[in-house]
């Protein structure tokens, strides 16, 4: 059923955040993974399953889900809190890496601009500097 709100989308338009909150949704029960996928419009029939392998707390090495009940051995909330730690690792891990490609990507648009401004003789960049903004001050003064 391709009704209203319906939108092809790609691996990249999925922020983290967006992830993460999929998951959640579908391990507390209340949507299934085929449910997140038509809710949100996700067209990969493995998208969500593979965001609850990778995000979710589900053990997949060991094919246990840790439950929720209040009556756990201190074992059990131990091997959860541990499922949490490594959880959060590789989301730490993945995060460390967005911000790395990130500053990287922001160093080569900045190389970019600068030889674009060198090659063609222009000011691309506009007040982005405090010696640009107070050269600008001094010299709106003397005007």
């Amino acid at each position: 059923m391709k009704d209203k709100g319906y939108k092809k989308r790609t691996q990249k338009d999925y922020s983290m955040n967006f992830k993460l909150s999929v998951v959640q949704e579908a391990e507390k029960g209340l949507i299934s993974y085929k449910q997140a996928q038509q809710k949100y419009g996700i067209q990969g029939r493995s998208t969500v399953l593979m965001w609850l392998r990778k995000y979710g707390t589900f053990d997949w090495d060991n094919q246990t889900l840790y439950s929720m009940s209040t009556d756990k051995t201190p074992e059990q909330k131990l091997l959860e809190l541990e499922q949490k730690v490594r959880l959060l690792e590789k989301q730490n891990a993945r995060l460390k890496h967005q911000a790395e490609q990130s500053d990287k990507k922001a160093i080569i648009f900045d190389m970019m601009i600068d030889i674009a401004e060198q090659e063609y003789n222009i000011s691309i960049r506009k007040n982005s500097s405090p010696e640009q903004s107070t050269d600008s001050k001094t010299n709106s003064k003397k005007a």
